[in-house]
Parts: structure tokens; C-alpha cells; sequence
């Protein structure tokens, strides 16, 4: 039975209180399933841009860490956002304090957390065709992160970050004001959220697979064990 044929069944009850339980067990309680058909584009396009088509193998078929897919997780009234990017192969999750939503903004917030990171891990980045990624270039020069680009409303084409955005409401509403939030409190969201298992991961830890892959296995037992001595706790 695919995933599909589960959500045709929920929304086809009738409205009232059994359909509304249900909805709110799922991830994203939405009250009713979105159409995967998209109205055209609005935004126009993008000029000067490498096309997902151009990305080396070892990212379009995750390979190793180091690819990572980016977007922005807009809140109210979309005036304020977060940066959001997810490695394709381990689904290690960095989020980015944004000050606004511009270009500008982008650049600033996007190199900040990339930088942290080591040069191993900063490969390449796919992104829509969103006009804040327009100093696309100067992040390359700043981060060494190739910028592809993916097909204008081809959302699939980046779906492992939309999946990501979606579990992401759960800590981020939409409708929610998120430019209060600091870097420190975005970074243990992300912690959180990266020691959570994932079924596509054989249940492991994201931030466990990360850092094993790029070759730093005492830190992720540390940080393996540090979340269980955490269940411990709680469980006292």
C-alpha cells in the first residue's frame, strides 16, 4: 500500500472530529492534501546559472557527504526566514539565522554555517530558482561550495530538502514570526532534530552518519552515546 493511497483515505472521511485526529497525527497537519500540480512561475528566472544537470556524479547519486540540497523555511507573511540545508547522502541538517529574506541575507546567513563546517563537507549545493541565491557566486568564492541550480517548479528535483522542511514545522509553524530566533538556538533545533533516527538511515542517528562518513568516528560514538545517556535520564 503506497503513502498516497493512506492519505486518499484520511481525507476522504468526512469533515468533523475522527477526520480532524487524524490530520493532526500526520507530520504536517495539513487539513486537506495538497495538488502536486504547480501554477506557473512567478518569480522569473534566474541568470548565470549551473544546472542541476551539470552537478558531478557524486552528488546527483550521493556518494558522499559534502552535497547538500538548500532552501529558505519562510515565515509569516514572508518576512522573516531560515536557511535551511540538508546533506543529500546522511541527512545531516545545518539551519541558518537569516536577518531578513534577500540576497544579501542569504549570502551572509548561508557562508556563516557553511564556513563552520570542514572543507571536506563543502562540496556542492542545490537550490531553486529563488532570487535570494542570486550572490550565488560570491558564496562559491566565500565557501568553495559549487551552486547548482535546479528546473524552475521542479520541487521533486530537491526532494529530500522539501521532505526536510516539512519535518521542520514541527518546530517551525507556519504562520510563525522567525526572525527572533538566534544562531545558538537554531544550532540546538538542529541538534535535536539531527539525533532523531530516520528510517532511510537503517534508524541511525543523522549526526552519527555524518560525522562517521567524514571520518571522525570517536566524535559520532560521542555523540551516539551522549543521546542515549539523554533517554537514560529522562527514563529515571
Amino acid at each position: 500500500m503506497s503513502h498516497e493511497t493512506i492519505y486518499t483515505a484520511i481525507y476522504a472521511m468526512p469533515r468533523g472530529p475522527i477526520r480532524r485526529e487524524l490530520t493532526r497525527l500526520l507530520k504536517q497537519q495539513r487539513a486537506a492534501r495538497r495538488s502536486s500540480a504547480r501554477g506557473p512561475e512567478r518569480r522569473g528566472r534566474m541568470l548565470d546559472v549551473q544546472s542541476i544537470h551539470l552537478r558531478p556524479p557524486a552528488a546527483t547519486e550521493r556518494l558522499v557527504p559534502g552535497h547538500w540540497e538548500g532552501d529558505f523555511l519562510v515565515g509569516a507573511r514572508n518576512a522573516s526566514a531560515i536557511g535551511v540545508l540538508v546533506d543529500r547522502k546522511t541527512l545531516f541538517t545545518v539551519l541558518a539565522r537569516m536577518r531578513g529574506c534577500t540576497a544579501a541575507d542569504a549570502l551572509e546567513g548561508f557562508s556563516r554555517v557553511l564556513r563552520r563546517l570542514p572543507l571536506s563537507a563543502r562540496q556542492t549545493l542545490t537550490y531553486d530558482q529563488g532570487k535570494e541565491m542570486a550572490l550565488h557566486r560570491v558564496l562559491t568564492q566565500r565557501t568553495n561550495v559549487s551552486v547548482y541550480f535546479a528546473d524552475p517548479s521542479s520541487p521533486w528535483q530537491r526532494g529530500i530538502c522539501e521532505n526536510t522542511n516539512g519535518l521542520l514545522r514541527q518546530y517551525f509553524p507556519k504562520g510563525t514570526d522567525l526572525s527572533g530566533y538566534t544562531q545558538r538556538q537554531l544550532d540546538r533545533i538542529a541538534h535535536e532534530f539531527n539525533t532523531r533516527p530516520r528510517a532511510s538511515l537503517g534508524y541511525q542517528f543523522p549526526a552519527v552518519v555524518f560525522l562517521r562518513e567524514l571520518g571522525m568516528p570517536e566524535l559520532a560514538a560521542k555523540v551516539r552515546q551522549s543521546v542515549f545517556d539523554s533517554f537514560a535520564a529522562l527514563r529515571r
